[in-house]
């Protein structure tokens, strides 16, 4: 394990795109995005790394400023925000040819990836978009050097479209899912041997690891996790019928996952395997307690964290709110775990706050 700084960012569909992009706008504010090394993204999370990823070489990033150019990921996730493609591409991989994964890969490229491919993203930071191979029950990860599974095999340099992989990552169960990864079609070489196939079956990486935590793990000791997904709460009246029904039993296994990757990860934080912090939508930025905190009322955490998590179009209000949330939650667990002597942020991103 080195000593190298990793940041996860989780699923969560549209909502935690726009406060994973609050996240990146605080650290990017603390001169903190130079200082990474590593990071890996889930679903919604990897919509937001897959902006940044392409953007990198155009920031000015340094590792003792702010980078000036960060406001063209802003304008790039923002413009996502604006779209519904999940509802479309349903409906369309449905009654027309094409299955729903390659429309929303299509509105992906469409709007913000626009043929890049996976060497399209700088050498360093190393970005990771994970997915999770359902023949083999294993990660499958999507980077520069290499997209592989540990069991399957590896795709070396690998040419695969940036709105393919975070496509994969983000291939939510069941409505979205599988995509069917085929590396030939793409000029890949795929250095895999019987029993597995050379036709990859992909879904959700929440599905596996929602934290994106586990291409971290072993390589950085100093981890910092984004969590917009939130719990799976409680429901008095849940549906009958077997589609939400089946969503509903999803949500409940996903969230028993979730929390046995906090444990972990809180564990080694307490006995000093690692550093870093887990923060989210279930943090309370008052009981930090550091100075110049941003206010977040309970009254407006829960409108927000109540935003379902859709690729649905979002208002304005509605992305400015959880930009600045992810903006304020972050601020308040770096300068109370991280680093104590970074300074109090001036305000929010945004003047509303978390009005929306």
């Amino acid at each position: 394990m080195s000593n190298e700084i990793a940041l996860c960012l989780s699923g969560g569909g549209y909502r935690a795109m726009l406060f994973h992009l609050g996240v990146l706008w605080r650290l990017n504010d603390m001169a903190w995005l130079g200082r990474l090394d590593r990071i890996s993204s889930v679903s919604g999370g990897s919509i937001t790394a897959g902006a940044l990823g392409l953007r990198w070489n155009e920031l000015g990033v340094t590792a003792n400023a702010p980078a000036p150019g960060f406001g063209k990921v802003v304008d790039d996730v923002r413009r996502m925000a604006g779209t519904t493609i999940d509802v479309g591409s349903i409906m369309k991989g449905l009654l027309g040819p094409g299955p729903a994964y390659g429309r929303v890969g299509d509105a992906y490229d469409k709007t913000l990836f626009h043929g890049a491919t996976l060497q399209d993203l700088p050498d360093h930071p190393r970005f990771v978009y994970d997915a999770t191979n359902v023949q083999s029950a294993a990660l499958f990860r999507f980077s520069k050097p290499y997209a592989r599974d540990w069991r399957v095999g590896e795709i070396p340099n690998p040419r695969i479209p940036l709105a393919v992989a975070v496509a994969a990552s983000s291939a939510f169960p069941p409505v979205l899912s599988p995509l069917e990864l085929d590396p030939a079609k793409y000029g890949c070489s795929f250095q895999t041997s019987a029993p597995w196939p050379t036709k990859i079956v992909l879904t959700d990486g929440g599905v596996y690891d929602n934290f994106g935590l586990e291409t971290a793990w072993k390589e950085c000791r100093t981890i910092l996790v984004s969590d917009a997904a939130g719990g799976a709460g409680t429901d008095l009246k849940p549906h009958r019928d077997w589609l939400r029904h089946a969503y509903r039993v999803l949500e409940i296994m996903h969230d028993q996952v979730r929390c046995l990757r906090t444990r972990v990860l809180m564990e080694a934080f307490e006995r000093g395997e690692r550093a870093g912090a887990l923060f989210g939508v279930g943090t309370n930025v008052a009981e930090c307690g550091v100075a110049g905190s941003l206010p977040c009322t309970s009254a407006q955490t829960t409108v927000l964290a109540k935003i379902p998590i859709r690729l649905k179009q979002l208002t304005s209000a509605q992305q400015e709110s959880l930009i600045n949330w992810g903006y304020a939650v972050c601020d308040a667990a770096m300068r109370k775990h991280v680093d104590s002597s970074l300074p109090a942020p001036s305000g929010f991103p945004y003047a509303r706050g978390l009005a929306c």
